[in-house]
């Protein structure tokens, strides 16, 4: 998979489609995911055109991966997840890759919560 400069998330970044903006900073953006899968269920993603955490990580300026790690952090408070404002958790996925099911070529963090989750994978039959 490579980075495809047209992909979903770009056109949200560059205003071409619209999406409700939950928090930004200057290296990030959060919006609703369209296919909520928890009451809660907020993308957040970088502004720079990355395609996984791999790429990210390796890639990403200091500034750039602080202002992304805090933003995840403001969405769980600004969401009501997050322990310190009451909240009773949440979960954090992002998938890499064809194996992982990556749809989007654009890291993205799903952040989850507002009910019980449960298990986070199901252990395999033996």
């Amino acid at each position: 998979m490579t980075y495809d400069s047209d992909n979903i998330f770009a056109k949200i970044l560059r205003g071409e489609i619209p999406a409700e903006r939950i928090y930004e900073n200057d290296v990030a953006l959060a919006f609703p995911d369209i296919n909520p899968q928890a009451n809660v269920h907020v993308l957040i993603i970088p502004k720079g055109g990355y395609l996984s955490h791999d790429d990210f990580s390796q890639n990403a300026t200091a500034v750039e991966k602080t202002g992304f790690t805090e933003a995840i952090g403001e969405v769980a408070r600004i969401t009501g997840v997050a322990q310190s404002v009451g909240g009773t958790g949440y979960r954090l996925i992002t998938n890499s890759g064809e194996a992982a099911d990556q749809e989007v070529p654009h890291y993205h963090v799903h952040l989850l919560g507002g009910n019980r989750i449960g298990r986070m994978i199901t252990p395999p039959k033996s």
